[in-house]
């Protein structure tokens, strides 16, 4: 590999943490190494890699041609993890993703067995193309995978083999022949991210550069055992209970008729967000604080959760629908409203 930051006398003692200043390298080499391809697009990639390293699954919405398979191709090639493309139709099948039994003959003795197949979803990296174009009995049978990192098959449990980690691709435009995603599934993606239209800077470097022959390669940066590590390490990152009760108080303002929700809330919302929802904001709020060189997590790398997490956790009712109200803006004032803990809230009680 070219740039390896993580050590090997990190990777054999697993009790020993990895110095901050190397995720920063980290971040940094990953960053580079996917800019020779994705022009542009940083908070997408910074929200895949901050992914990545909390144990969690993505959605990437967006357009058709922004990119968003070629920057999930690219993130893979600069890891080195197996990696399969699932494209969803509306005629796959679970057993298409997760494998099938088949009847093979045992040459020692002639008798026909039953073996299994094993599906793309055994791999580190899964690309599930499209994901709202198959019925919802196929897109069910990635949840067990995303959950429990364990697929069922013919009455058999087998084990993924970690990292593991999928990333799917949604398109909000064509809604023809589309099946929405439950909210059990959406429930599993961590993040929730948006893919816009690039500036008109990285958008002319797009265009110069990909109507030319030059073609530049991203080298690997980590390898499955430093990632792992890594992941190790921000699950380890102590967090004060001030961040924790921020990133409680604004899961609970979301749920309509609770007596901390706020009136726009009640309005403007049919459903709020669970438990996961403060899970993933703090997990994601570590990794984003250790890829930036700190120790010290803050409000305010929860608040730059915020959207990604909770927009795909909170349905709106009519009433926003009416006014044009979408989840980012109700995020936007769930922000402003929800104030940090104060100093009062934990001081010892006087007896």
């Amino acid at each position: 590999m070219t740039a390896n930051p993580v050590s090997a006398d990190n990777r054999s003692d697993q009790s020993q943490m990895l110095p901050v200043e190397q995720l920063k390298l980290v971040r940094e080499a990953m960053l580079a190494e996917i800019r020779k391809v994705i022009v542009g697009q940083a908070d997408v990639m910074e929200l895949l890699i901050i992914a990545l390293f909390s144990r969690g699954h993505c959605l990437l919405v967006g357009v058709p041609g922004l990119a968003k398979t070629l920057m999930i191709s690219t993130l893979a090639r600069v890891l080195s993890l197996n990696f399969n493309r699932i494209q969803f139709t509306p005629d796959l099948m679970p057993s298409d993703i997760t494998g099938t039994d088949i009847i093979q003959e045992d040459p020692q003795t002639g008798k026909r067995v039953f073996n299994f197949i094993r599906g793309p979803v055994f791999t580190n990296m899964l690309l599930a193309d499209e994901i709202n174009r198959t019925p919802p009995k196929t897109q069910a049978a990635l949840l067990q995978a995303m959950q429990e990192y364990q697929v069922t098959a013919g009455g058999q449990t087998y084990t993924l083999d970690p990292p593991f980690f999928v990333l799917a691709t949604q398109n909000p435009v064509e809604q023809e022949g589309t099946y929405p995603l439950p909210e059990a599934q959406l429930d599993r993606f961590m993040f929730m991210v948006k893919v816009g239209y690039p500036q008109k800077e990285d958008e002319r470097s797009i265009v110069k550069a990909t109507t030319v022959e030059v073609k530049n390669d991203p080298q690997p940066v980590l390898s499955a055992s430093d990632i792992m590590a890594i992941q190790k390490m921000v699950r380890r990152l102590p967090v004060s209970d001030h961040v924790i009760d921020y990133a409680v108080a604004l899961v609970r303002a979301t749920r309509p008729g609770e007596k901390e929700t706020p009136d726009f809330i009640n309005n403007y919302l049919t459903w709020g967000a669970g438990p996961r929802a403060a899970q993933n904001l703090v997990l994601g709020a570590k990794a984003r604080a250790l890829l930036r060189g700190r120790l010290n997590v803050s409000c305010d790398d929860i608040r730059q959760m915020a959207k990604p997490v909770l927009r795909h956790r909170i349905i709106t009712n009519f009433n926003a629908d009416a006014e044009g109200i979408d989840t980012d803006s109700m995020v936007e004032k769930l922000i402003a409203a929800v104030k940090e803990p104060d100093a009062e809230a934990y001081k010892p009680a006087v007896k």
